[in-house]
């Protein structure tokens, strides 16, 4: 039996266009002009897919969407419009719709997208809220109070629980890993597998072994078959760092992933369904490798749904006696010290210090200065800190 898709546009022409292209495929449609005929529509006969424009006079689609969820909650939704804000597709997503496509709407993109939305509900038929009953609750702190951080926090709470691509940019050291533990420990995947991949780590010959996986005899020394990190984190969270550095094959490879949802292995054309948030991460600058060539446009576009940029730490300097505190509690119970305070004079010091190697540096001259201080020092002082930190402040 062919799946029914609901249109939803205020606009005639693109409701006729899209419901003509759609029956083509061998879909049946519906069409409504707003969202209170959609949802009486939705009363009077069963759809697999609801399709609606945001804006619109009667009832915007966010609302409508809300509406559906409430009481269709197996409904597939997929949003679209001419005023595409990251705000909007933020909401779309947390409300629970599949992708968010912009106008002029490409026919080939809707219909992948609803091609893969039915496939992936007959191959993981466990609804979220389920996964969210199941989830095991994990915290992983990300120190900081200023305006910056509090804005990056509530982003990672409106978007945690969605299906979205999420890009990370920022200096090494800002914590970009610790957002993407985040975003899965915040999702219903939290009791399925995070797996985080450096990129860069990996030479260009074995990283499309180490992504996808492969079978017995695709290469020299593969004597049995061998699973890829997409595979290991089916279920969960896979966290790609410094995807900046992929080569143009694996760009092709991870853009048909986020397209299709399914992998293959090296040496096998049999592809393998998987049910994978990723989140990406890079200290690149995207913009600039894709005007240069070496980045493609089309995955940079695709991983950048949701944009987080975490600011080096010499722009927030109000939170680092947030993070010295943590870092000084932490080190100090985990090596058997007495140290429980920073002296004003050392705080002065770390402060000043421009943190080139943002939070991590911190951390580590934090870290250093707790272990090699006595055992019974209460008191983080001046000439406990490296002395590579004290020359540096000393030469200015």
């Amino acid at each position: 039996m062919s799946a029914t898709v609901l249109i939803v546009d205020d606009e005639e022409n693109i409701r006729r266009v899209l419901s003509m292209g759609l029956q083509k495929d061998g879909y049946h449609t519906l069409t409504a002009s707003g969202g209170h005929q959609a949802l009486k529509l939705l009363d009077e006969a069963h759809c697999d897919v609801l399709v609606s424009d945001v804006v619109m006079p009667d009832m915007n689609g966010l609302e409508l969407l809300r509406r559906v969820r409430e009481k269709y909650p197996d409904l597939i939704v997929v949003m679209m419009t001419a005023f595409g804000t990251i705000p909007a597709a933020v909401e779309a997503m947390r409300l629970g719709a599949v992708d968010f496509l912009t106008k002029p709407l490409e026919m080939d993109v809707l219909r992948k997208v609803i091609r893969n939305a039915l496939r992936d509900r007959e191959r993981f038929p466990t609804t979220p809220d389920t996964r969210r009953r199941a989830a095991p609750r994990k915290e992983t702190l990300f120190i900081g109070n200023s305006p910056t951080i509090r804005e990056i926090l509530q982003i990672v709470e409106r978007v945690a629980d969605t299906r979205t691509t999420v890009l990370i940019t920022g200096e090494s050291g800002t914590g970009k890993e610790l957002i993407a533990r985040m975003l899965h420990e915040k999702s219903s995947r939290a009791s399925g597998p995070f797996v985080a991949v450096s990129c860069a780590a990996i030479p260009e010959t074995l990283l499309e072994v180490e992504l996808f996986g492969a079978v017995k005899g695709a290469y020299t020394g593969a004597e049995t078959d061998r699973i890829g990190k997409f595979e290991a984190a089916n279920g969960g969270t896979l966290f790609l760092d410094e995807i900046g550095d992929i080569p143009p094959l694996i760009q092709v490879k991870l853009l048909r992933v986020l397209q299709e949802r399914e992998i293959e292995r090296l040496g096998s054309n049999k592809p393998i369904p998987v049910d994978v948030r990723l989140v990406a991460a890079t200290n690149r600058d995207l913009e600039q490798a894709v005007q240069a060539g070496t980045f493609r446009a089309d995955l940079f576009y695709r991983l950048q749904v949701v944009h987080i940029h975490l600011p080096p730490l010499r722009e927030r300097p109000e939170d680092i006696p947030l993070l010295i505190e943590h870092f000084v509690r932490k080190y100090a119970q985990e090596n058997n010290r007495a140290m429980h305070e920073v002296s004003p004079e050392a705080l002065q010091l770390l402060k000043a210090y421009p943190w080139p190697g943002n939070v991590r540096e911190l951390e580590n001259a934090i870290e250093s200065s707790v272990v090699l201080a006595p055992p019974d020092a209460p008191t983080l002082l001046p000439e406990h800190l490296p002395p590579q930190l004290r020359r540096t402040l000393s030469s200015k």
